[in-house]
């Protein structure tokens, strides 16, 4: 089975909607995408990847965590700790050979969430992520606390800023040739989190889906 179906997973806090790509059987894939305005720019190509692993056997999920996408939690009222407790029920649900790929700042989302491996695509840590927001703020001459139409409080912030990606255990780090920080291995190609649109890069994709299923098989 290699199509999309709309699913749903249950947390502390209420019910919340996931897609699920490919089989519900053998390893999965627990997708998450940045936060706020580069989860956007990026689900198409997330959605891309998922999709050519599908194509490879591997099943994944695409979840909505608490004040993303269709969430009925709003943004403003969404917490780091309400959505690392809902990340974590849903890796809890699909099982112990589950493996986080993870976008940016969606890698801080994993927590303490049991996995079998955690690869992360050119991760951001919490204090790049607020600074990233400041400085967004400060060129459109938004108030303070106005972050691209996303209200967040102090304690929100602080909570963002104290973030780390987990690296512990068996984690893989991807990086696009550009970046020259640390990285298990690079790939050419522009950071679409960076684009004033949604975008996708389909070859780019298909590279980094055969790299999650090479490091899964390994």
């Amino acid at each position: 089975m290699t199509g999309i179906r709309f699913d749903h997973y249950d947390w502390a806090g209420g019910r919340e909607a996931m897609l699920r790509f490919g089989p519900d059987a053998g390893p999965i894939v627990l997708a998450a995408l940045p936060l706020f305005e580069e989860a956007n720019r990026t689900r198409q190509f997330a959605c891309t990847i998922l999709r050519a692993l599908a194509g490879r056997g591997i099943g994944s999920v695409l979840p909505d965590l608490p004040g993303t996408g269709e969430s009925l939690v709003a943004t403003a009222d969404a917490t780091l700790s309400d959505q690392r407790a809902a990340y974590f029920a849903l890796a809890q649900q699909l099982g112990v050979d589950t493996y986080a790929a993870s976008i940016r700042s969606g890698a801080l989302l994993e927590g303490d969430a049991t996995l079998a491996g955690r690869w992360h695509l050119s991760p951001q840590t919490g204090e790049d992520l607020v600074r990233d927001l400041e400085r967004m703020r400060a060129a459109a001459g938004k108030p303070e606390g106005d972050y691209a139409s996303n209200r967040l409080s102090p304690e929100q912030l602080a909570a963002l800023r104290e973030a780390m990606p987990r690296g512990e255990g068996r984690c893989r780090i991807i990086r696009l040739d550009t970046d020259p920080r640390a990285a298990d291995a690079t790939y050419p190609g522009a950071p679409l989190w960076r684009r004033a649109e949604p975008d996708n890069n389909i070859e780019l994709a298909e590279k980094l889906a055969a790299d999650i299923a090479h490091w899964i098989a390994a």
